[in-house]
């Protein structure tokens, strides 16, 4: 939908402008900018009813939208391909958090990949100042905050810093691929 495809687009690139804030190489960042756009892969193995419902989801219904990262590093894994490799990894990691809190393997800091832990940013942010059908886009300000309360905690710091860094950077891309 054309929702998924704009979220996508800004998704990846701003994985990227962190990836490249952080002090990656050109292949790293380049490898995680095309390889992000697959970080949600894994919810075609989950219900529509549960994709699109338009409120709060129950417990079971949340555990099961958790799936989507095993289900996704399930279509990627055995793959040849680098760039199908660092994606399974993405699909994977990209909702761990660095206080040990997320899921689905309850990674903590730096054992949580470093592309899933850009890609997480970059994929919350745009979660939180995007419309879905189940809440309201959130101001730039109350995200903002959002995101660095989650420093440390949800978030790298590194990244988060690298994030504010960037943040001119970001909000263009936000204005280029608004839906």
């Amino acid at each position: 939908d054309d929702d998924t495809a704009s979220h996508i687009h800004r998704m990846s690139r701003y994985s990227a402008i962190l990836a490249e804030g952080l002090g990656l190489s050109a292949a790293e960042v380049e490898s995680i900018r095309y390889a992000s756009p697959m970080h949600d892969i894994g919810k075609l193995g989950v219900p529509d009813s549960i994709l699109m419902k338009p409120g709060k989801l129950t417990p079971a219904e949340f555990k099961e939208m958790q799936n989507h990262t095993v289900f996704g590093a399930k279509i990627l894994e055995n793959a040849k391909a680098e760039l199908l490799k660092v994606s399974e990894i993405i699909a994977m990691t990209h909702h761990e958090k660095w206080d040990g809190s997320g899921y689905p393997r309850g990674l903590k800091g730096e054992s949580i990949p470093l592309s899933g832990r850009v890609v997480a940013l970059a994929d919350v942010f745009d979660a939180l100042t995007s419309k879905r059908c189940y809440k309201p886009a959130f101001s730039l300000e109350d995200s903002m905050k959002i995101i660095k309360e989650g420093s440390g905690r949800h978030f790298d710091a590194k990244v988060v810093q690298a994030f504010s860094d960037n943040l001119e950077k970001i909000l263009a891309v936000k204005a280029q691929f608004s839906n």
